[in-house]
């Protein structure tokens, strides 16, 4: 009897969750590394965008932290829920982009609001990309 035995028997993954599991990867791993772009130009991008530059280092932070939890969320062997959760998050950060440009809440450049808007397309982008993932899975 081997002592991986056990491990044999389960496989590493589902090929109906291969495309959700890639999404969610693909998402961390761009927004983790945009993260750490933000925060280590802070100074520099905020002058573009019209934020202070703790507020963009703030944002580089918390890219990095989403980053890190869905890359680590990606390896769950149950992705159904997990996914689901992914998509709503990137649906609400599509909205909030949306609606900080709309309201005028923030003292946005030209190219702060580019750059919110982009950040928009791209998390829709990606809830487009997950929710197809999470229709593949088996119930």
């Amino acid at each position: 009897m081997t002592a991986t035995s056990g491990l044999a028997t389960r496989p590493l993954y589902d090929s109906t969750d291969s495309l959700l599991r890639f999404a969610m990867r693909v998402d961390a791993t761009l927004t983790g590394l945009a993260g750490l772009a933000v925060a280590a130009a802070a100074d520099p991008i905020s002058s573009l965008t019209g934020l202070t530059s703790a507020e963009e280092y703030g944002v580089g932070a918390a890219f990095v932290l989403y980053g890190l939890a869905v890359f680590s969320l990606a390896a769950l062997p149950n992705l159904r829920r997990v996914g689901i959760g992914v998509v709503v998050a990137n649906i609400v950060c599509t909205l909030a982009a949306v609606v900080a440009v709309a309201a005028d809440s923030l003292p946005l450049t030209a190219m702060g609001v580019a750059g919110t808007l982009a950040s928009g397309v791209y998390t829709a982008f990606f809830a487009l990309l997950q929710y197809l993932g999470v229709r593949r899975l088996r119930a």
